[in-house]
């Protein structure tokens, strides 16, 4: 019969005067020490209960001799996870019917210590995503395990089932209190930033990653469906979405845009990539950037741009997205061009360097939405819409608007944007334009 207890090492004392404590495995008269990664004094340690002492314990025993460690409750909660870990690989043992040895079981033991692990699984996924080029996916990740860094100080020795809809519900309200963050700066001067509490959508993103990632590590086998948080009866990430301002251009800012050019190079280089985008269903900046001659393909009725959404692309059943290339588009694409010579085999000039990929890549272009965004407001500044705010993303809600304006139907629409769901196209379209509102509430 086997037995496990939790014992202080009377006989390794540290520099510091701290005594390690080990789970010892005893079996056929035999015995092993495992180290758990803790140290302690030994007026700290209940030798009857193989605890440490708490405050409650000092005042029952009414021992003045007895120290509380700060973290006793802590350390305490660890032992017995490390108690159950170790029974339930001995349960394992007997299940597959093995006369295991005492070194078997330490393998076990600390293989386990390493499974299971949230962080450690986020960090290499993480790392995963770079090597494969997954870089926005990877970067988002690496934000969502930042904000659990700052909410859980015991996030290195977290494991999954851990994670369970307690926790996931603080994590909830510790997104949406104002916190004070320090940042160390390159100079070495420390900046302090008070920040507010996260709003219903950001607050979706970061349980969107956790849940991913949870998802992932129960199909990884280092976690159990037993403790998780989200779907039927959990915490529910689609109830924390909130409407946004709808972030297209009226009508008239649009025809200003398509027939006015700009003297400026800069502006006239965002106007462009604005319109090219505006003609090509709201392609996003990235997709443009990545845009190379691979991508054209002559079918029946001409010329195509065929290619996969970053954003979408790695999802399951992720369709191509098709676009003729219409003499608007080819004009557009000369102009730029005329403007700025692209680089190696791309269509359009916004990647500047050739050689860049991965994370490089995605860096750069990141850096070149920047400058892009930064044109388009002085554009407007130019074309005088001082009241609408511009960006690189409005041209992809505009041209939804100016379909629907045409009463072209959603579900159209919907294949358009390339979306996989009527529900997702909704969140782009408001339900009536505001004119066929106007008209309808005259019979007031």
């Amino acid at each position: 019969m086997a037995k496990i207890t939790i014992i202080i090492g009377k006989n390794n004392v540290n520099k510091d005067g701290l005594y390690p404590l080990r789970l010892r495995i005893s079996k056929n008269s035999q015995e092993k020490h495992i180290g758990l990664n803790e140290n302690v004094l030994p007026n700290q340690w209940s030798e009857s209960t193989g605890r440490m002492h708490t405050k409650q314990t000092k005042k029952e025993l009414n021992d003045k001799t007895i120290s509380v460690h700060k973290n006793c409750i802590e350390i305490n909660d660890n032992l017995s996870r490390q108690e159950i870990k170790a029974k339930e690989i001995i349960q394992d043992f007997d299940k597959n019917k093995i006369d295991w040895t005492l070194s078997q079981f330490e393998a076990a033991f600390l293989h386990k210590a390493k499974k299971g692990k949230v962080k450690l699984y986020f960090e290499t996924l993480i790392q995963t995503l770079h090597d494969t080029d997954h870089t926005g996916n990877a970067l988002r990740y690496a934000s969502t395990l930042q904000m659990l860094c700052l909410f859980d100080k015991r996030i290195n020795d977290r494991v999954f089932s851990e994670i369970d809809l307690a926790y996931v519900k603080a994590f909830d309200v510790f997104l949406q209190t104002p916190r004070v963050t320090t940042m160390v700066l390159k100079s070495g001067n420390v900046r302090t930033i008070q920040r507010k509490g996260c709003s219903g959508n950001t607050r979706k993103g970061y349980f969107r990653e956790l849940r991913a990632v949870l998802n992932r590590a129960i199909q990884d086998k280092e976690a159990s469906q037993t403790t998780y948080p989200f779907g039927k009866g959990g915490f529910i990430v689609a109830a924390l979405e909130e409407e946004t301002d709808k972030r297209y251009l009226p009508s008239a800012y649009l025809l200003k845009i398509k027939t006015t050019a700009s003297s400026k190079w800069e502006n006239e280089y965002a106007r462009k990539l604005f319109l090219f985008s505006y003609f090509t269903y709201g392609m996003s900046f990235t997709d443009m950037a990545r845009l190379t001659y691979d991508n054209i393909k002559r079918f029946e009725n001409g010329q195509y741009l065929v290619f996969k959404r970053q954003k979408t692309k790695n999802s399951k059943k992720s369709a191509s997205m098709k676009i003729k290339i219409t003499d608007e588009l080819n004009i557009i694409i000369s102009d730029l061009c005329a403007i700025m010579t692209p680089v190696e085999n791309y269509i359009l000039p916004i990647v500047t360097i050739g050689g860049y990929s991965g994370r490089t890549l995605y860096n750069h272009i990141k850096g070149r939405l920047k400058k892009f965004d930064k044109y388009l407001i002085e554009l407007s500044k130019e074309l005088e819409l001082d009241d609408v705010h511009i960006t690189s993303y409005v041209s992809r809600h505009s041209m939804s608007m100016a379909l629907q304006g045409n009463e072209v139907p959603r579900e159209i629409i919907s294949q358009i944007l390339g979306h996989k769901d009527l529900e997702t196209t909704n969140t782009y379209l408001d339900s009536f334009e505001s004119s066929v509102i106007d008209q309808a509430v005259k019979v007031l």
